[in-house]
């Protein structure tokens, strides 16, 4: 049993993806004890756990962070809303739960840059271990982990296997496991659900280690900074209540709140840019300029259309449809409200002469043009049948940061995405819209095509579709790489053991490490690191 509320053997700040498996992992050898701190509160919530039900908690203040950025100078000075959770899983409560893991070569190139030990065959044993995925055992995927993969393949909408067929049209091979050998393909996503509902971090990681004596959760515990004794992290200091409250770590602080609150709270503990932190009176630790910096996203342009055909919209566009669904999830756990919206995707080279697959194919088998402000728009389909078909390029050279705007632990941060800033990631937006227009008119798609609403006919020339892209491109939520993983503090934040440059006892876990962002969806890669992290951190504590 614990002896005090005062210290730990470790301090894990934010119960998202990357800290629900550090807590488990660290407490399940039963030497340790281990604290998790979340700021956000309970995922015991209806809609966090009915899988189509992350629309409802899209705008809501009780588990998301509700992020916006800057505007961004080359997307018309847009600024973007970031959803981000605040509750226990983190993100994975309330994302759109597609299961990707990423290219071999993302891997491959974080240790040519400078990572031992992170290359595609060095981290794929942790992608085995983390999951329960119906494709393995095989080589490539594993069985009995925490995490449930599902094969939803025979549940989504028919006219799913319309995008599938225009996939094959346009020369992209049908595969059943997008996570296996190959990224290559069109496929139906793989999602983390299990038994209907969703499975998020908390779920798979947290809720089996609660029972342990050894570990301690406590919620709505705001951190603002991490305690230094001269270069070395000794606890954490967090606001809950109200009230100011401290506690020590007596072997590692580790900082898991993700790409955009660990980098703040780095630089509200005077470890980042030292002109930053001069600026807003913050004492400085150590001069580490490269927190909050290398800010990488995933920007994505949607296409939509009017079909011939029943879509998903014709069933949960109505009262009617609505409850049978309902009905149909009550009953049996299946259905559009045991599914993401986004049930089709794949990944295919934009060009010939592309050397890997460069390009992330989204399809939704409903579209939401009109919404209800302050509501997901998936809540509110449109009246009529309707899709939308989506792309982004995989791996985007821009950089952006994320930045303190105050030393006030409450002021959410200054968050520039810096999208589109190179030549090429413009070019490579354009051919993205291509791509879905080339998979609009081929015969599978375009037969069942009413018209297109989005961006519309008129739009046809390079410079009309810039200009949508400009006006209309937005964020798929991937986030990563502000306190990226690399072998000098000028360039990078941690080393490849994850600990931060020039300090002890104190390292990041979670997407902001990346050394570059993954091909795919992020919330897989993450889960990866943190089990990579959990072996790292037992095996410098064996003593």
């Amino acid at each position: 049993m614990l002896k005090t509320l005062t210290e730990f053997d470790f301090i894990v700040v934010g119960a998202g993806s990357a800290g629900c498996v550090m807590a488990n992992r660290l407490s399940a050898c039963g030497r340790f004890n281990v604290l998790l701190l979340e700021a956000g509160g309970s995922d015991q919530r209806l809609w966090l756990k009915v899988p189509i039900g992350y629309g409802m908690s899209f705008y809501n203040p009780s588990v998301n962070w509700m992020y916006q950025t800057e505007p961004d100078p080359q997307l018309n000075h847009r600024s973007a809303y970031w959803p981000r959770g605040k509750v226990l899983g983190g993100s994975s409560a309330i994302n759109a739960m597609v299961f990707i893991r990423g290219q071999a070569r993302d891997f491959n190139d974080w240790a040519n840059l400078g990572n031992p030990g992170w290359s595609y065959q060095d981290v794929l044993p942790y992608f085995k271990k983390l999951e329960d995925s119906p494709h393995g055992p095989s080589a490539s995927r594993g069985v009995d982990g925490p995490l449930h993969v599902s094969d939803v393949s025979k549940q989504v909408h028919p006219v799913c296997e319309q995008f599938l067929k225009a996939g094959e049209e346009l020369g992209i091979q049908r595969t059943t496991d997008i996570n296996g050998d190959s990224q290559e393909g069109v496929c139906i996503n793989q999602i983390t659900t299990r038994n209907g509902f969703r499975e998020s971090a908390s779920s798979a990681y947290l809720k089996p280690a609660l029972k342990r004596a050894n570990l301690k959760v406590i919620t709505h515990a705001h951190v603002t900074r991490v305690l230094f004794e001269e270069q070395k992290a000794v606890g954490i200091e967090y606001i809950q209540n109200g009230h100011k409250l401290s506690v020590r770590a007596q072997r590692e602080v580790i900082l898991s709140a993700g790409a955009i609150n660990t980098p703040q709270i780095l630089q509200l503990s005077g470890v980042g840019p030292g002109h930053l932190l001069q600026k807003f009176n913050v004492p400085l630790v150590i001069h580490s300029p490269a927190v909050g910096q290398n800010l990488q996203d995933h920007l994505c342009i949607d296409y939509l259309y009017r079909a011939k055909v029943p879509t998903l919209n014709n069933q949960l566009g109505s009262a009617w449809g609505k409850f049978w669904a309902g009905l149909q999830y009550v009953t049996q756990r299946r259905g559009p409200l045991s599914l993401s919206i986004n049930q089709g995707g794949g990944f295919c080279k934009s060009t010939e002469t592309s050397e890997y697959p460069d390009l992330q194919l989204y399809f939704s088998p409903l579209s939401y043009l009109k919404a209800t402000p302050g509501k997901r728009e998936l809540t509110a389909p449109d009246a009529f049948p309707g899709f939308l078909l989506s792309a982004q390029p995989c791996r985007p050279e821009s950089r952006g940061s994320i930045n303190i705007q105050s030393p006030r632990p409450e002021d959410a941060p200054t968050i520039l995405p810096n999208s589109l800033s190179t030549p090429a990631d413009k070019a490579a937006m354009l051919l993205a819209a291509q791509w879905l227009r080339k998979l609009a008119n081929t015969s599978a798609l375009g037969s069942i095509i009413e018209h297109e609403i989005l961006p519309g006919p008129k739009v046809q020339s390079i410079d009309q579709m810039m200009a949508d892209i400009y006006e209309r491109a937005s964020t798929v939520y991937h986030p990563v790489s502000t306190c990226r993983m690399g072998d000098h503090i000028e360039q990078a934040v941690v080393d490849s053991q994850l600990r931060v440059h020039g300090l002890v006892s104190l390292r990041v876990v979670d997407a902001s490490v990346f050394p570059t962002l993954t091909s795919g969806n992020t919330n897989a890669p993450t889960l990866m690191v943190a089990e990579k992290a959990a072996d790292m951190v037992l095996a410098a504590h064996q003593d």
